[in-house]
């Protein structure tokens, strides 16, 4: 492949057929490159010296939350801390600070999920973010349990189950191995009688159509292109390492596994990055 250049987003990914294997496309500004098929030989990602934000494109010396410059780290509504925390949600309020935004991320119908990544864990995403949201948390097993039709409503649901099962993933164990594989159909249905009376109390606050019990899912498995994962997960870093070169191994969340250590692409969004192969 010729060298390619740009700012950071993170990785494109799908699943490739109904085999549930995990596909790759690094994005870099207006290029894409496949990575499924580099796996297995050398490649050079150099960092140029240059952020962009993710927002508003202009130069900044440092990134904040995930790839935006600080005045739009403070002012956008994608950037608040109920992002972090949808239980928090204030669009409902009045208070959005772009109720445009909140009307089309929020007020959306979500998904609320378990997953298996290093562990069980519950979660929550929009409904058309299903099922890149679990490639991109490194989940080898995937269960839907409601549908819900606010991001608030989501975050209360993943709360009352929070008390239960975690709501993290351990991305250093995710990236040691294959998760043991999980009968999340026998987790969701203990779950699901230890949370009876609260998942019942919200249906009559916002109605039961607006949380509804996703009882006939099956289980989704997903697999991930590696060769081989690292004994020791090394993190590799830009801002430390700008020019970072090994062998690919294997790519899974938004980590590239490389011989000489892990790059979470995800974190360095914005960053003008180029990528060749040796």
């Amino acid at each position: 492949m010729s060298e390619i250049a740009g700012n950071v987003s993170k990785m494109a990914v799908s699943l490739v057929d109904e085999s549930g294997l995990a596909s790759y496309e690094m994005v870099l500004g207006e290029h894409r490159q496949q990575m499924n098929k580099l796996i297995g030989q050398t490649i050079t990602l150099r960092f140029q010296g240059e952020i962009n934000c993710h927002a508003c494109n202009r130069l900044t010396k440092k990134s904040f939350s995930g790839g935006y410059c600080f005045p739009c780290s403070q002012n956008l509504a994608q950037c608040d801390l109920c992002i972090m925390r949808p239980e928090t949600c204030h669009y409902a309020a009045g208070t959005c600070r772009e109720p445009e935004w909140g009307e089309q991320f929020c007020m959306q119908d979500h998904i609320v999920y378990l997953a298996n990544s290093s562990g069980v864990k519950v979660g929550i995403t929009r409904i058309n973010q299903v099922p890149t949201r679990w490639i991109d948390q490194g989940a080898t097993q995937a269960l839907p349990i409601f549908r819900v039709k606010t991001r608030l409503q989501s975050g209360l649901v993943e709360v009352i189950f929070k008390n239960h099962v975690s709501d993290r993933t351990d991305w250093r164990k995710m990236l040691k191995g294959e998760a043991e594989p999980l009968d999340l159909l026998e987790i969701r249905q203990t779950l699901m009688m230890a949370c009876a009376d609260e998942i019942t109390a919200l249906q009559e606050q916002f109605g039961p159509e607006a949380i509804t019990a996703l009882d006939n899912e099956t289980i989704l498995d997903i697999r991930y292109p590696v060769e081989q994962y690292p004994e020791k997960v090394k993190s590799l870093n830009f801002d430390k390492t700008p020019e970072i070169t090994g062998t690919l191994k294997g790519i899974k969340g938004q980590y590239l596994i490389l011989d000489t250590g892990v790059l979470n692409m995800r974190k360095f969004t914005g960053y003008h990055v180029s990528l060749g192969t040796a």
